[in-house]
């Protein structure tokens, strides 16, 4: 399992080296509903299951369980299983664009979809394919042994994407890297859209990595269907580095009106601080749950918040709060790969999607009121793990 990548921004390095330092030291329905099975574990509460979802006609959103402390046999009933789901009913294509990939089930499904007659392609960080971990290079053989062609971005910054495109069809996007730890011990989140248009944007930015070997800001600009509407829905789709999502992201909080809610693994672009903090001083409801590994370095906007009296916590997942979302106004939900982050912003390959919807906004409001309780009761022992510090 890798450790925290280190072409970060001047804020995730610290956060790297902090989680170096620990290591040294030891049913789908209309509307919300929630589902799981599986024995609750110390420290969280109890009834969870692996994962949590929410779902209409056009999509799911799924939210990871984690359990502390964590064993083996809760690894099973995850997200991994949704995707797998997902590839398996290809008939045509399917692409993969992800970060981090060590689970042999998503492997094994691409290599069944290829074996089948799908075009299968993917795009990754050139520091999965070099990296020397058992279960990455394992996933990884499973995926070239099927003949499946992998494009690595072959430079400093990193290929930060975590989607998967289906027939043209659906798309598999969100804070989820393909991992065992990203699936059964970080909060994350993944949400299968489906939708043409929404599908043939993320079409486009991979092509422009797979086929015309561009990524970060040198990509060309622009996506096919820059906003869509999916029934009473609008959905919106960014990516970095070429174009900068950021400006969206600010954009969106200073028209707030009411309420802005957060979650955040790294948040250290201090213009969209600083927009959190315009509003809130205006009169609006902030609320915010970080990462705890880095929030107190000086690069992270937690003590800027925090100081103000912004209604704002660290997590309590002792290993690691993943997500990258904001909700806005109880109907504005932004999620993706996408951290708040100048590095995010200018040199990584990214995705930030914008959902306009109460009911979509509701799953992950969910969410936030899950991820506060927990940081407002964490469980005592921090852990963090050799893999997935979190990107």
């Amino acid at each position: 399992m890798p450790l925290l990548p280190v072409r970060l921004s001047a804020g995730l390095v610290v956060i790297a080296a902090v989680v170096l330092a620990l290591l040294a030291a030891g049913a789908a329905c209309l509307g919300p509903q929630l589902n799981g099975s599986h024995p609750a574990a110390v420290g969280l509460p109890a009834g969870e299951g692996p994962v949590r979802t929410a779902a209409r006609d056009w999509y799911e959103v799924f939210f990871t369980q984690p359990r502390y402390p964590d064993r083996p046999e809760y690894h099973r009933g995850g997200i991994d299983e949704k995707l797998v789901a997902l590839i398996d009913s290809a008939r045509q294509n399917v692409d993969v664009a992800i970060y981090d990939f060590d689970l042999q089930n998503v492997a094994a499904a691409m290599a069944r979809a290829k074996g089948r007659g799908v075009g299968v392609r993917m795009v990754t960080d050139t520091d999965t394919l070099q990296n020397k971990n058992r279960e990455i290079m394992r996933a990884v053989a499973t995926v070239k042994g099927a003949a499946i062609p992998i494009v690595d971005d072959q430079r400093r910054p990193i290929m930060h994407h975590k989607f998967a495109v289906v027939d043209g069809e659906a798309v598999l996007t969100g804070s989820w890297n393909f991992t065992d730890g990203d699936t059964y011990r970080l909060n994350n989140n993944a949400v299968i859209l489906r939708s043409p248009e929404v599908a043939a944007n993320f079409v486009a930015e991979f092509e422009k990595m797979f086929v015309q070997r561009q990524f970060g800001p040198n990509k060309p600009k622009g996506v096919p269907h820059p906003r869509t509407r999916i029934g009473d829905a609008h959905v919106e789709t960014h990516f970095a580095s070429a174009d900068d999502p950021s400006v969206r992201l600010v954009e969106l909080i200073r028209g707030a009106r009411s309420k802005i809610d957060f979650l955040a693994f790294s948040f250290t672009h201090e213009a969209a601080g600083a927009a959190v903090l315009e509003r809130a001083r205006a009169g609006i409801k902030v609320r915010g749950v970080f990462e705890t590994t880095g929030s107190e370095t000086r690069f992270s906007e937690f003590g800027m918040l925090k100081r103000a009296g912004l209604e704002v916590y660290q997590d309590g997942n002792p290993y690691v709060m993943h997500h990258k979302v904001f909700v806005i106004d109880e109907r504005i939900t932004v999620f993706g790969s996408f951290n708040f982050s100048d590095n995010a912003a200018n040199s990584n390959d990214e995705n930030m999607v914008v959902v306009d919807d109460p009911t979509f906004a509701r799953a992950f409001l969910d969410e936030v009121e899950r991820i506060v309780a927990q940081a407002k009761s964490p469980a005592k022992q921090r852990v963090m793990q050799t893999r997935e510090g979190g990107s």
